[in-house]
């Protein structure tokens, strides 16, 4: 996974709205990522993930209690939301269900990817509609699409259409 590059304070720490988000946030990652507390490779040449798909610093063989997954999970989205906004023109006006699947998806494509994205270009430009469906594209791993990949867009793609509604 990328190195995370945060900028502090993020939209999912900004008080009682940001609490809300966060929670929704943690319901919608934790549920996609499913949590396992020993290390292990998702998916053949994958790297080394535990807990709700976390992989920053993660060895083959490394073990966590559900305690430990919990605030990984946590902490995690905290770093993604900050790392995510630096790339944001305005964070603060995307919708929160957009902006939850937008973490979602970043979280499982690493920071990186999503900043040089179809996703950000149209969220940045206020085309979220167009941001939903470019979601869609994100369904690969080493170039093959994988099931659970167009599975998991899919249903990202409806939580942030969701948002425009």
């Amino acid at each position: 996974m990328d190195r995370i590059r945060a900028a502090g304070s993020s939209r999912l720490t900004a008080g009682v709205a940001g609490a809300a988000l966060m929670g929704l946030a943690v319901s919608v990652v934790g549920g996609y990522e499913g949590v396992r507390y020993k290390a292990y490779l998702p998916t053949p040449n994958d790297v080394p993930t535990i807990c709700f798909g976390e992989t920053r610093g993660v060895r083959m063989g490394d073990t966590a209690t559900p305690a430990q997954c919990r605030d990984m999970l946590g902490q995690g989205l905290k770093d993604f939301a900050a790392a995510i906004e630096v790339c944001m023109v305005s964070p603060q006006t995307i919708p929160a269900k957009t902006y939850v699947a937008s973490l979602s998806l970043a979280y499982n494509i690493g920071q990186t990817a999503f900043c040089r994205s179809t996703v950000l270009r149209n969220l940045n430009a206020g085309k979220w509609r167009d941001a939903c469906d470019a979601f869609r594209a994100w369904n690969k791993q080493a170039g093959r699409v994988l099931q659970g990949l167009v599975n998991r867009r899919e249903d990202e793609r409806r939580l942030c259409l969701e948002g425009l509604q």
